[in-house]
């Protein structure tokens, strides 16, 4: 099975906009999900794109994620698992550095993994 590729290509007015490239070209829709603490983000969109190998992603901003800190949005492969990308809202007093960003998103991946090694331990008993 060929590993999907996202591509960021704009992100503006509470909207993030990718591109999903090297999906199989069944016809099949892919299984995108994205994430924010470890909840499914509501109105993700993902329409056929100009080729039957590309799609094209929409990904909301909840009004409730633009607030003070740093919020960590996780965009994965939902058939496989398969983290492909992320983006981070940075809103008030910042850090010097990105390290809550980053502590934010091995948050959100460790998540991912611990779903992922569950269902391997229920398939496997």
């Amino acid at each position: 099975m060929s590993e999907l590729i996202l591509t960021k290509i704009h992100f503006g007015n509470g909207l993030w906009e990718g591109k999903i490239s090297n999906v199989p070209d069944t016809g099949a829709k892919p299984d995108i999900q994205v994430r924010y603490l470890d909840q499914l983000v509501e109105g993700v969109t993902v329409k056929e794109g100009s080729s039957g190998t590309e799609w094209d992603l929409k990904v909301p901003v909840p009004s409730h994620a633009v607030a003070d800190g740093v919020h960590s949005f996780l965009i994965q492969d939902g058939a496989t698992d398969t983290k492909l990308g992320n983006f981070t809202l940075v809103a008030g007093e910042t850090a010097t550095d990105n390290l809550l960003a980053e502590v934010e998103l091995l948050r959100a991946e460790l998540d991912m993994l611990k779903r992922a090694f569950r269902r391997h331990c229920l398939e496997t008993t």
